[in-house]
């Protein structure tokens, strides 16, 4: 009996300027399945979902649907076709509302030709209750986590009743529990017949899930086949070409004085009297669940959000941080967890958002030498192994991992002495991840001070000197490389046991 597929995509070409991103994908997703897409960052996984969510027009081959071949023209087209697709990167106002960012494109009318704003809050507070979430529907997603807003993206594309659905890192910014909301919902969608189209670089998610597995590499469609088929070494082996060995490159360095050491650290509200220090060539990991404040703390520490009270010392010195400039002013660099919001500027160039926090090295007597900032920036992004077709285009055309790698060439190129990593490998394939943990490890090679957040204990455990792990705003436990283990740390952040 022949397969049932929901969705065929054929022989798909796809090219930029100086880049061809696909070269003769075939892809079949069966009906009721969860078809998950791996690749390494780069490899054309979104460039593909671009063109099924019609955002992109494939240059060559065909898409069909229910085996009937269909032209995406744009993404109202693809979701009349029952297209419903999960950005790994969060395009969001800050200023719209919990009600508003759910029903946008799809405002429903009065008969007076009004918004229905009566019937949009019935929906909304309907939907928030069946799903649990003690939002209001006017608060603004400005004042949401990374993680909530994540989730109203999922519960969003649900509320839509499509029959496929492409969920591109869905996971990557939130907690476990509401990850089981997510493979439940997942399950619901699957019994009664709808396709998943599910991208991940999460192992033990892929095989959680996946009924089949499809493999891309450089734009081209490696190996298709059922999940069962696979085991983790096959499909990492089949992304990158080539066998990884250790995944965390952990080197001894000797580690020098204390660089940074903060004393009482208090934000109202936020987080409780923080201590701990920091030493030249030592990478500090912070642990802790979601909400456990472990980036308010570090922002706070950069100078992005302000403290009530307590005591920030570099190098033996008293400082006063109160913005991001005095951050730098000592020595201090911060790669945020949100790339999109407080990282790249969209729309810049690679080379500008290179070159963006150093631009004071590239000026001369009132002059700019862009010859020698195109010899910084091509460095450094050699440095990153960036993948991009030129440094001249606009820096939003890079993949996730791409632009992650940009992040950092930035701020090793101001050559920090502490660098604050807010989950420095989040949506970023294993490749690439092993990649920044080389560097991570030259960089306190190099003398440097790193500060990890990380919601990876196996990432925590595999590069760092010491872990401080927080719980409900405060530090509950620091833990030395010969006592680290996934259960004490769960333990201390979940309060269970205290040090």
């Amino acid at each position: 009996m022949e397969e049932e597929y929901r969705l065929k995509v054929s022989h798909v070409y796809k090219s930029f300027p100086g880049v061809q991103a696909l070269k003769d994908i075939n892809l079949a997703v069966r009906k009721g399945t969860v078809h998950v897409l791996c690749g390494e960052n780069g490899a054309g996984k979104s460039t593909l979902m671009k063109i099924i969510n019609g955002i992109y027009k494939a240059d060559i081959g065909g898409i069909e649907i229910d085996g009937k071949p269909v032209q995406i023209k744009n993404p109202i087209q693809a979701r009349k076709l029952g297209i419903s697709m999960i950005f790994q990167e969060l395009n969001y106002v800050p200023e719209m509302t919990v009600e508003e960012s759910l029903v946008l494109g799809d405002w429903p009318m009065t008969p007076l030709g009004t918004v229905n704003w009566k019937k949009i809050r019935k929906d909304v507070v309907d939907i928030l209750e069946k799903e649990g979430l003690n939002y209001s529907p006017t608060t603004k997603l400005k004042e949401l986590t990374v993680s909530d807003v994540q989730m109203l993206e999922i519960i969003k594309s649900i509320a839509n009743n499509a029959n496929i659905f492409i969920m591109d890192e869905p996971t990557s910014a939130i907690t476990n529990k509401e990850v089981d909301r997510l493979f439940d919902k997942i399950a619901e969608l699957k019994s009664r017949g709808a396709s998943i189209i599910y991208i991940s670089h999460k192992m033990d998610e892929i095989f959680k899930i996946a009924d089949d597995i499809t493999i891309l590499r450089d734009g081209e469609t490696i190996l298709t086949d059922r999940a069962e088929n696979f085991d983790i070494d096959k499909v990492i082996s089949l992304m990158v070409g080539r066998k990884l060995g250790n995944n965390y490159p952990k080197e001894t360095v000797e580690i020098g004085e204390n660089i940074l050491e903060v004393k009482d650290l208090y934000s109202e509200d936020v987080f409780n009297k923080c201590s701990f220090y920091a030493r030249k060539g030592e990478i500090v990991g912070f642990a802790g669940l979601m909400g456990a404040k472990r980036t308010e703390l570090v922002r706070t520490i950069f100078g992005i959000d302000k403290h009530s009270s307590g005591e920030i010392k570099i190098k033996g010195q008293v400082k006063n941080i109160n913005s991001v400039a005095d951050g730098i002013n000592n020595g201090i660099a911060m790669l945020s967890e949100d790339r999109r919001r407080f990282g790249i500027i969209p729309c810049r160039s690679v080379r500008e958002n290179v070159s963006l926090a150093s631009l004071g090295k590239f000026f001369y007597n009132q002059f700019w030498h862009k010859g020698t900032e195109n010899k910084e920036v091509r460095k450094y992004c050699e440095k990153m192994n960036v993948k991009t077709a030129s440094y001249e285009v606009s820096v939003d055309t890079l993949s996730g991992g791409n632009q992650q790698k940009v992040l950092l060439a930035r701020w090793i190129l101001e050559s920090p002495d502490i660098l604050i990593m807010d989950e420095p490998t989040r949506g970023i394939d294993v490749g690439a991840k092993f990649e920044i943990y080389k560097l991570m490890t030259d960089l306190v090679k190099d003398g440097k001070t790193l500060i990890v957040v990380s919601s990876e204990l196996p990432e925590l455990i595999g590069m760092c000197d010491r872990i401080y792990v927080m719980c409900k705003g405060s530090i509950a436990g620091m833990l030395n490389r010969d006592e680290f283990s996934q259960e004490t740390i769960m333990k201390l952040a979940t309060g269970t046991i205290t040090m």
